[in-house]
């Protein structure tokens, strides 16, 4: 019989996850977060094993927009659950056919077909491959910045600081600085596959491309011949006060890769989609991207799920009205605080503060924490404190996280 260890405090948890998973990691998470360990979550709030209670400005880079344990979401997966199980890969599925249709429903241009997956970096693996294979480029040119996973193409678009152990990498992709127009008409060529990007990079601190940009981007692909793939596993899914972030710009990609909000907090799933000129690969391998555990049709019910209440009306009218509580506030603290803050970054409830330097967005994630707001630095720029509040966020609580904020920046102003 095996003895599965009680645990009711934070320390407990450190102690354990320790002990059998990494001490390193353990370290390394108490020195972003102290001895935070995830405890009851619910809405918009999250509460640690001691028992204190945050507002969720992290959202798990977007998974949570439904907010913690969505009861819609979790009635679908129990109802799921009793009548499906996660059924073959290899078979033909009902409810795969049924969730890519409602995703169907809300894609704009030529977008209409949809390859489900488990994880984001899995989409993005299928779309290059997609890329490669409809174009017969070789070359995939990525962005400065930017953040599609972890493994294989994606492995090879990161930071060389997080990939150079594992070289040698998917050979062909280059990246080139994120807004810059005159970059992308020197790297695309007749060799280009596909330019991927995403379409508010977050990793790099919720940064937002300038006008033209996206619209130019697309331009050159179109007289190239190369595809172009938006990675949306952050900024889609109203986000940014549209069903898609691109929407913003008027601007169609060929290929859309979405996850984290897709499975309403409850379920993994990603998706890669793509319109006719995409699908015509499939005539030459039908099998393009084969994963045990793609298109679970416990996942299809929650993507429905997904679809239903973006669709919902009046949902993305309070998101930005939301994001429009929440400007006249972060304006108001960055006067406040011209010590602290240069500014702030905002496309709907993609927001971002930004410091004055890498210590003081380190100081201020600490200082929210401690005033009751989960919020983190960018991974690839510790000064800008990224705020992604679950989408359903009221306006009381946005009223709670400014003042959590107020609070934080005030003692650092306190005791620089």
């Amino acid at each position: 019989m095996i003895h599965i260890t009680t645990v009711n405090s934070n320390e407990e948890a450190c102690r354990l996850t320790s002990k059998f998973m990494s001490p390193k990691r353990v370290e390394s998470y108490r020195s972003g977060w102290g001895n935070l360990v995830m405890g009851k979550r619910e809405g918009v709030r999250m509460w640690d094993l001691d028992g204190n209670s945050y507002i969720d400005c992290r959202s798990a880079g977007g998974i949570f927009n439904f907010g913690h344990r969505p009861q819609f979401m979790i009635d679908a997966l129990k109802q799921a659950l009793d009548e499906f199980d996660m059924g073959d890969w290899m078979l033909l599925s009902a409810q795969r056919a049924q969730a890519a249709e409602a995703l169907a429903q809300i894609l704009p241009g030529d977008l209409r077909y949809t390859h489900f997956a488990v994880t984001g970096s899995e989409a993005v693996e299928c779309a290059c491959k997609l890329a490669r294979g409809v174009t017969g480029g070789k070359k995939i040119i990525a962005m400065d910045g930017c953040y599609h996973g972890y493994l294989g193409f994606s492995l090879a678009m990161v930071d060389e600081e997080m990939s150079h152990w594992y070289t040698p990498l998917v050979p062909g992709v280059s990246k080139i600085p994120f807004g810059d127009i005159k970059a992308v008409e020197k790297a695309v060529d007749g060799d280009t596959a596909a330019v991927i990007l995403e379409t508010i990079q977050g990793n790099s601190g919720a940064t937002i491309p300038p006008d033209g940009y996206l619209a130019a981007v697309r331009r050159i692909c179109d007289e190239r011949g190369a595809l172009l793939i938006f990675d949306e596993v952050q900024a889609g899914l109203g986000r940014c006060g549209t069903t898609f972030a691109f929407e913003n710009w008027d601007v169609v990609p060929d290929l859309l890769v979405l996850a984290k909000g897709l499975g309403g907090g409850v379920y993994p799933v990603s998706a890669c989609c793509f319109g006719e000129r995409c699908e015509t690969f499939f005539e030459k391998t039908p099998h393009l991207h084969v994963s045990t555990f793609m298109g679970s049709e416990l996942g299809m019910a929650i993507v429905i799920e997904t679809v239903k209440k973006l669709t919902e009306p009046g949902f993305l009218d309070h998101v930005n009205a939301m994001a429009e509580r929440f400007k006249p506030g972060l304006e108001e603290l960055c006067q406040k605080f011209p010590e602290i803050l240069s500014g702030f970054r905002q496309k709907g409830l993609f927001m971002g503060l930004e410091t004055l330097s890498v210590e003081q967005g380190n100081r201020l994630k600490h200082q929210a924490i401690a005033n009751g707001i989960l919020a983190a630095t960018a991974a690839f720029n510790h000064a800008v404190l990224q705020v992604y509040p679950p989408l359903i966020i009221s306006p009381d609580e946005v009223d709670e996280v400014l003042t959590g904020l107020d609070t934080a920046l005030e003692a650092i102003n306190e005791y620089p």
